[in-house]
């Protein structure tokens, strides 16, 4: 794949749609550990968790990891998997399939280059849309996630299909869509800290003749860009995870529970589970651009021989 011929023309919006979602599902399932210990570290010293000698502590990623296996085992470190994979059919697919037509869309007519606003507006824009979309699959993986962690939760639903069941049916139709704003200004940031970034790496990079259009440069630009998501959206991250798995009336809004989260935790609790979140979206980032962009060709040079 790595000597795969880039296409002469630029594949159509159904092709980087589809590249996009099945390249967002590898890259979960190589990273989602380290996402389940991003959630863990970052839910830690909750309110409501008791904070008992029993009680289990996390520490470091590696720390993290580890202590899951030891005291849920190893099936813990992919729980909520199918909910990350449901999420990343629609939601990669959205923000990052669609990415390339919206940003054309915001371009003037007849300008030569797409200038810094135009690519800013559609991150936020395609970011925005896909949280409306994948909202629901987010609040059940992040449950399954933290699941293991709290005292009250541990087999709270069944399986995927029961926990949407039983959160519209607990909650109201609303819980699906609880942490939709937090998250839509997490997405926004990290769509404009990861498609912005990876986008202009990797025209600095060909025009400067660094690299050619292959594996290496999509490498290097997807490291950046994942370096820069994490450190502009860790902060939205922290809130959108603990208000999603809050329970009913713990949080009045987004605002309350980043105010709770001040007095306990103080600035640096904004930045609880950095490590992770870098390694693993820095990864996942690696993982996804690389995989997006050989199966956009792939399915370029595939369509004539289907036709």
């Amino acid at each position: 794949m790595v000597g795969l011929k880039p296409p002469e023309v630029p594949p159509p919006a159904g092709v980087k749609f589809v590249s996009a979602g099945m390249a967002g599902c590898i890259a979960d399932l190589c990273t989602f550990p380290l996402d389940t210990a991003k959630v863990r570290l970052q839910i830690q010293g909750e309110v409501r968790i008791p904070r008992t000698v029993s009680s289990v502590e996390y520490r470091g990623v590696l720390g993290t990891l580890s202590t899951m296996v030891r005291t849920e085992g190893a099936r813990s470190l992919y729980s909520g998997l199918a909910a990350g994979l449901q999420r990343q059919m629609s939601f990669a697919s959205i923000r990052i399939g669609l990415y390339d037509s919206v940003k054309q869309l915001y371009t003037p007519k007849g300008a030569e280059n797409t200038g810094m606003a135009p690519r800013l507006l559609a991150g936020c824009t395609t970011g925005a849309v896909a949280v409306a979309c994948a909202q629901p699959t987010d609040v059940v993986k992040v449950r399954f996630q933290a699941s293991g962690a709290q005292w009250d939760s541990a087999r709270r639903y069944s399986g995927t299909v029961d926990a949407y069941r039983t959160i519209a049916r607990e909650e109201g139709v609303r819980g699906l869509w609880r942490g939709t704003l937090p998250n839509i200004a997490r997405n926004a940031i990290i769509n404009c800290g990861e498609l912005v970034t990876y986008d202009l790496l990797k025209d600095a990079l060909l025009r400067a003749q660094l690299m050619t259009d292959n594996v290496p440069c999509h490498f290097v630009a997807a490291f950046g860009a994942g370096f820069c998501a994490t450190v502009v959206a860790s902060p939205v991250d922290v809130v959108k995870t603990r208000y999603m798995n809050a329970s009913p009336g713990q949080y009045r809004n987004a605002l309350s529970c980043l105010l709770a989260l001040l007095m306990q935790d103080g600035p640096a609790g904004l930045y609880k589970g950095f490590v992770p979140s870098f390694l693993r979206l820095g990864s996942w980032n690696v993982v996804m651009f690389v995989s997006y962009e050989q199966l956009q060709r792939l399915m370029v040079l595939a369509r004539p021989a289907m036709a």
